[in-house]
């Protein structure tokens, strides 16, 4: 499995904005699908976004026109952009990889039985 390095978590306030990075030494990521999933505290982790190799991407309804999801193939790196924060963002986020590729293909997330690489996960804390 590749080893994932995540970062960009930390305390931000309603309405505001954090960037979350997911990234790995190990592999190039041009050619796999990434996942983005979160998981708040007695909650079951849930897909929140994905993008495939060919730059597409899918949203799940909780995030979508307030988050973004972007690769930069130049640093091996994929983003989450977090827009308009609101306190039910609060959760830890992983970054997922699908080495296989197949996943995030029209209008599907991927389950997170289909992502075989995993970050540590990032905390994200929204509060006044």
């Amino acid at each position: 499995q590749l080893h994932i390095v995540q970062s960009g978590g930390g305390l931000v306030q309603p309405g505001g904005s954090l960037r979350l990075s997911c990234t790995t030494s190990d592999d190039k990521l041009d050619n796999y699908a990434i996942g983005w999933f979160r998981q708040a505290p007695g909650k079951e982790r849930e897909a929140i976004s994905c993008i495939n190799s060919s730059g597409g991407s899918n949203y799940a309804d909780s995030v979508k026109g307030r988050f973004t999801i972007s690769r930069e193939n130049v640093k091996n790196t994929v983003y989450l952009q977090m827009n308009s924060i609101e306190d039910e963002d609060t959760a830890e986020y992983y970054c997922g990889v699908d080495t296989w590729g197949a996943t995030c293909e029209g209008q599907r997330l991927g389950r997170e039985y289909e992502y075989d690489s995993w970050g540590r996960g990032t905390q994200v804390t929204v509060s006044s």
